[in-house]
């Protein structure tokens, strides 16, 4: 539904008070111009700078004197308009003036007489501010941001020329690089990359949603060159993502949602992560938990909730949470430590995971899964749970190959012995033996595995997943307990989440 639309309803149903959240207030007040021709109503705008307008002409100074006046820009709403008619009064980013008793009074009064009077009071402001005295008295909108259509429109209006605007399936990755962009944003943006390249290309649109975030300070975009090619086994999980985000029956509204990762460190759970979106088209969101944490009152709860917006205008993408049982920690004891902040924070994620219908693949990786409460993993927030466990003999020697091939190194040479070694340990030999030019046996030396410094953490994890998540490395199989691999669950069973 259009804000035009919203709107007509509201008047329609004698709503005198309305607060539109909407970083276009141009744009929003040619909609709401536009219904108010089409129904015969009269408009008037205020803002601290033009003062006001009514029906786009600056009235008389004699008939609204000091209309820059916040004040008077809201009792001179009653001297507006016809008897029998209605009125709509626009006030921009007046949630500023809000902190002041004579204006909540004078905007209480007048919503209050303005349902009889046919006078609607409009507040348009990039935040929802309502003071507890107006809190039942407004409803409360949302000016949406350009969909994919009126996103394709501004792009033919800017790109002209033929071949400045690609088709097919070009056309579409540039409309989800604009998607959660602003009409000028996006405007700006296709402006950019024609001066750029002569043509419309998604990288450049890609280019300010990173700044975008940037300016939030709340998420970053990783822009690496990694791929699928880049990792050594997982080669259940790589199928089982890959086919989930490109392929599905998408059109009957089934939206992937994510995976949670656990694993020993360094399994390539954070690496997997960053290639996916490469892999798959899509921008890597990466979401520190602890940057959300704020110092003042209510400020933690409204970061996340602002971070998941953000997400949520960026789709379709991924989204990267590492290490998530740290970042959540202590979340079951918040009420003593910290007066219930992480677990607002908390409950605000679970919600978003579970409710969110935005086209966001979640990842979220974890060492210790069983630090977090149950509720955190159980079906329909994820798509699958996975544990990634040491590689076996022939992933290991493929990660070899790999790390041998891009460090130059002599493939000829004899490789240390690598039991219990993880994917990160055997990048570690490679980078010191490029970087010390001396052989991988030498430099292994240096390397010490996980398996032998936290053994029995290693252990531990082994037996919380055994039976509980499916194998990153082995389709349709349950990871291994200390008596050798479980054996496969029925069909039913393949969404493994479990509370």
């Amino acid at each position: 539904m259009t804000l035009g639309e919203r709107l007509s309803e509201y008047v329609r149903a004698a709503f005198s008070g309305v607060w539109i959240q909407s970083h276009e207030h141009d744009d929003a007040i040619l909609e709401i111009a536009q219904v108010a021709r089409e129904n015969g109503w009269d408009l008037v705008t205020w803002d601290i700078d033009r003062g006001l307008s009514i029906n786009g002409q600056v009235p008389n100074s004699d008939i609204t004197p000091a209309a820059a006046d916040p004040l008077s820009a809201v009792k001179v709403l009653n001297s507006l308009g016809i008897p029998g008619g209605t009125t709509i009064l626009v006030l921009r980013n007046f949630h500023r003036f809000l902190g002041s008793a004579e204006i909540v009074q004078a905007l209480d009064s007048a919503i209050s007489q303005g349902k009889q009077a046919g006078k609607i009071i409009v507040i348009l402001s990039p935040v929802v501010q309502i003071p507890v005295e107006l809190e039942r008295l407004f409803a409360v909108g949302e000016h949406d941001l350009p969909g994919r259509d009126q996103l394709d429109q501004i792009a033919r209006g800017i790109a002209t020329e033929p071949g400045e605007l690609p088709e097919g399936d070009n056309l579409c990755m540039v409309l989800d690089a604009a998607s959660g962009l602003t009409r000028m944003e996006a405007e700006n943006a296709f402006s950019l990359s024609l001066v750029r390249h002569g043509k419309v290309v998604p990288e450049t649109l890609w280019e300010l949603k990173n700044g975008m975030l940037k300016k939030s300070g709340l998420l970053t975009l990783h822009r690496g060159g990694e791929t699928f090619d880049d990792l050594g086994g997982l080669e259940a999980l790589k199928a089982f993502t890959k086919r989930a985000l490109t392929g599905g029956r998408r059109g009957t509204g089934v939206r992937p949602r994510g995976v949670l990762l656990l694993g020993v460190p360094g399994t390539g759970k954070s690496a997997f992560a960053k290639a996916l979106g490469n892999e798959t088209g899509r921008p890597t969101l990466v979401m520190d938990v602890g940057a959300l944490m704020g110092s003042l009152v209510g400020q933690t709860e409204a970061n996340i909730r602002q971070a998941l917006r953000v997400v949520d205008a960026m789709a379709p993408a991924i989204l990267f949470v590492d290490e998530i049982e740290k970042a959540l920690a202590g979340v079951q004891s918040s009420g003593q430590t910290d007066s219930g902040v992480g677990a607002r924070l908390f409950g605000t994620l679970l919600g978003w995971l579970n409710d969110h219908e935005s086209d966001v693949f979640v990842v979220a990786t974890s060492n210790d899964i069983s630090k977090l409460p149950p509720e955190f993993s159980r079906a329909e927030r994820w798509d699958g749970t996975f544990f990634l466990d040491l590689p076996g003999q022939m992933e290991r020697l493929g990660i070899w190959d790999l790390y041998i091939n891009k460090f130059g190194l002599n493939p000829d040479q004899s490789c240390p012995i690598d039991e219990g070694w993880t994917g990160a340990e055997i990048k570690s030999a490679c980078r010191l033996s490029a970087l010390l030019d001396v052989p991988l046996v030498e430099s292994a030396r240096n390397v010490v595995p996980v398996s032998v410094t936290a053994g029995e953490s290693v252990e531990r994890l082994r037996n919380w997943a055994s039976g509980r998540c499916l194998a990153a490395d082995r389709p349709g199989i349950y990871v291994r307990n200390q008596g050798g691999m479980l054996p496969p669950g029925n069909p039913s069973h393949f969404n493994p989440s479990m509370n």
